[in-house]
């Protein structure tokens, strides 16, 4: 069950569960607040069905927001962290910043930052990586598609390279607009997640649940 969670005034999607249950925070931009999709249709509504699945007692707290940066991010984070205490942070941020042409050092300071504070707040992190359509040029999406690692692998957390691998390479699973997926990618995304993300879910899980 979906239900609405009340954060600075801002009403958050949240699956339904027991109020001490590990709460897993997305901090995202369109890619995860569905856009242009019926809320069950996005993936990190789909994550909650496959918590349910597998018997995972987490409840899934979804901040996304469309157009969103690292640096809304890092505005948003502070107060989503004191009052969800998550015990896993999903960071699926900075393919606004690309396509803006913001710096890489800028957006590398704060996918750092992001990870940082998440750390900080007792969360297990998760950075998701994304890559910029072609038409930016090979060398420019392939060194923005490095941050992701180099911030992971420096902070020594968890990453996935590709929310859209095996999405983006499809117009099929594209919406009109050529930027954002459509329902039918929605599964192979939360896939693309869920390998880096069920280790993290075993890690706070309590024992007795899982």
């Amino acid at each position: 069950m979906i239900q609405l969670f009340l954060l600075a005034g801002l009403l958050l999607p949240t699956v339904s569960r027991a109020e001490d249950a590990p709460v897993i925070l997305v901090l995202g931009d369109s890619l995860s607040a569905g856009y242009g999709l019926p809320q069950e249709s996005g993936w990190v509504w789909l994550l909650g069905r496959r918590l349910d699945a597998h018997r995972y007692p987490h409840r899934v707290i979804n901040a996304s927001q469309s157009g969103d940066t690292t640096a809304g991010g890092l505005t948003r984070l502070p107060v989503l962290l004191q009052r969800t205490s998550p015990a896993v942070l999903i960071i699926e941020l900075g393919a606004n910043d690309g396509l803006r042409g913001i710096a890489f050092d800028e957006i590398k300071t704060n996918l750092t930052d992001l990870v940082r504070s998440g750390k900080a707040s007792g969360a297990r992190v998760l950075v998701v990586g994304n890559r910029l359509p072609p038409n930016y040029g090979a060398a420019y999406t392939d060194r923005f598609q490095a941050l992701f690692r180099e911030v992971a692998e420096r902070e020594q957390v968890a990453w996935i390279p590709r929310l859209l691998a095996g999405v983006a390479e499809d117009w099929g699973l594209m919406q009109k607009d050529g930027m954002h997926p459509n329902a039918q990618a929605q599964p192979r995304m939360l896939d693309n997640v869920w390998t880096a993300l069920e280790p993290l879910l075993l890690d706070t899980a309590p024992a007795a649940d899982h």
